[in-house]
């Protein structure tokens, strides 16, 4: 049998004995304030939320401000901390609690002595990153307030990114004029990511570069170059700082995932970012199959991870409507049972509405889902997804004319996101059903050119060049679709009841004509 112990400060938390020790004094501690410390310790990287503790620690039952102050004063007071000392838990305004002493991990067999320390010390948050003031190229100090602007609205619009740790506006502008090493920055802040940039106005352009780096090694994880032209300057600011946050958001996640491939003993948020990074592939077999594993085993180290259980409930929306399984609606049940089960967690989480809108889409309630996804974006405004969903929202209810402008929104917001390719096939989809079959096909190969590992695009695609006439085309399309997703058929397709709107069925059987044609199996 394993021992785990938690070391930090002159305390161990003994987790198989549940015993606080200092030295070799056992600590006397109730069994819940046991558990509050366990849990702020297990999840130091983070800043905890009310709504974490209350889920976990009282299993989701109503517990008062006090009684909640009560069990965290009981935790500081076992650990010798205070509420005006917080030198091991601390308390962030509005945002929650943070275990933010430096802890070990140590490992043992009971019958032997503990083993070899397996975890980092006192490591940087994940998701930590620091936006240093951007840089004003333009030799005019009046453009100093522009680029500013664009500095302190980045930082606030990166804070929404869930899980993220962002450093305040006041601590980076320190660092303003100064020629700085992103490492020393990283070890002064505690991040594990550097943000920097330049503005720099020239006639009527701007042009806004940027970089992301590894505050540990110095290197460069990603670069970008936003140009636009001069227009109204804080409209443009709030359209360049929304790009930026939307891209960086892919980016960390991308990051965050690499790392935790390296990590020899992976924790739920290590299985959490693998397995976003597997949806973030693509909707593939393989994808799907990947990010589901990862997310479940996620949510088996974790079972109030709420980012996990969006992303199964994400993965169980996505399969169900590929058409390629009987089971679809069940899985769609469990899909809102997930997603309710998030937002019952944290009822503020925008991702949590989005992914409960993609059930009500697919199951015959568009009209609900757009009031969630409308609510979601006053959540995130930079929610480029959820402009995209409106889009598809639109189609069900017979109003696919209206669907692109949503999708020119969304790709307004992040016209590189890697989530693009969903939103032109969206479009393609909206084409289709409209009877416009040629903008249909200049859509949906914008959409497999951009991602060849989503297999409603290709076979869409097929349907569209099949009611042009273009059968070779199609039928090739349709084998390549077929090969991502060997399960799809004209039967599954059809058994999906996501809309009742005649407008809707109309279009919906051009779609199937169009797939007979191009070969798709009829099941």
């Amino acid at each position: 049998m394993w021992q785990v112990r938690f070391l930090f400060d002159e305390y161990a938390l003994d987790v198989d004995r549940r015993e606080l020790h200092r030295g070799q004094v056992v600590v006397p501690v109730t069994p819940q304030v046991f558990d509050l410390i366990e849990y702020l310790i297990r999840n130091s990287d983070r800043v905890v939320t009310k709504d974490d503790l209350i889920s976990t620690i009282w299993s989701g039952r109503i517990v008062s401000d006090a009684a909640l102050t009560t069990r965290l004063n009981a935790a500081r007071n076992a650990i010798g901390d205070t509420g005006e000392k917080q030198r091991l838990i601390k308390t962030l305004p509005r945002k929650g609690f943070r275990f933010v002493g430096a802890v070990r991990e140590v490992r043992g067999s009971a019958h032997e002595a503990v083993g070899p320390v397996e975890r980092t010390v006192d490591t940087p948050p994940r998701l930590s990153i620091v936006v240093l003031p951007f840089a004003n190229l333009s030799g005019d100090p009046q453009q100093d307030y522009f680029v500013d602007g664009v500095t302190e609205s980045l930082t606030t619009d990166l804070t929404r990114i869930s899980g993220s740790f962002v450093i305040a506006r006041n601590s980076a502008f320190s660092y303003k004029g100064r020629a700085i090493d992103v490492r020393q920055v990283g070890r002064e802040l505690n991040v594990r990511y550097v943000l920097e940039g330049s503005v720099q106005r020239s006639g009527q352009r701007l042009r806004i570069n940027a970089q992301l780096a590894d505050a540990s090694s110095g290197l460069h994880l990603w670069a970008e170059r936003f140009e636009k032209p001069v227009a109204a300057l804080f409209d443009m600011q709030d359209e360049l700082v929304s790009r930026l946050a939307n891209t960086l958001g892919t980016q960390l996640v991308e990051a965050e995932a690499r790392r935790a491939q390296r990590t020899p003993h992976p924790d739920a948020m290590d299985l959490y970012f693998q397995g976003r990074a597997w949806l973030l592939k693509g909707f593939s077999l393989e994808c799907l199959t990947q990010a589901r594993s990862f997310f479940e085993r996620s949510l088996e180290f974790d079972p109030g991870n709420v980012d996990s259980m969006i992303g199964l409930a994400n993965v169980d929306s996505i399969v169900a409507n590929s058409f390629t399984t009987d089971d679809g609606s069940a899985r769609l049940i469990a899909a809102e049972a997930m997603a309710n089960k998030a937002l019952s967690i944290t009822p503020n989480r925008a991702a949590a509405h989005l992914a409960r809108g993609w059930v009500q889409i697919f199951t015959n309630r568009a009209a609900q889902a757009v009031r969630g996804l409308e609510h979601a974006l006053v959540l995130n405004p930079n929610a480029a997804n959820a402009h995209a969903a409106l889009g598809c929202a639109k189609f069900y209810m017979g109003r696919a004319a209206e669907t692109e402008g949503h999708i020119r929104e969304a790709l307004r917001l992040s016209p590189r996101d890697v989530e693009a390719y969903q939103w032109t096939c969206i479009v393609g989809v909206a084409k289709l059903l409209l009877g416009s079959d040629l903008e249909a096909v200049g859509w949906l190969r914008r959409s497999t050119e951009a991602n060849r590992n989503f297999p409603l695009a290709h076979l869409t695609l097929a349907a569209a060049l099949g009611l042009t006439g273009a059968l070779d085309e199609a039928r090739t399309a349709a084998s390549t679709g077929l090969a991502l997703h060997p399960g799809f058929t004209i039967r599954r397709f059809l058994a999906a009841k996501q809309s009742d709107n005649s407008i809707y069925l109309a279009g919906r059987e051009r779609a199937c004509e169009g797939f007979r044609l191009a070969g798709v199996p009829e099941g």
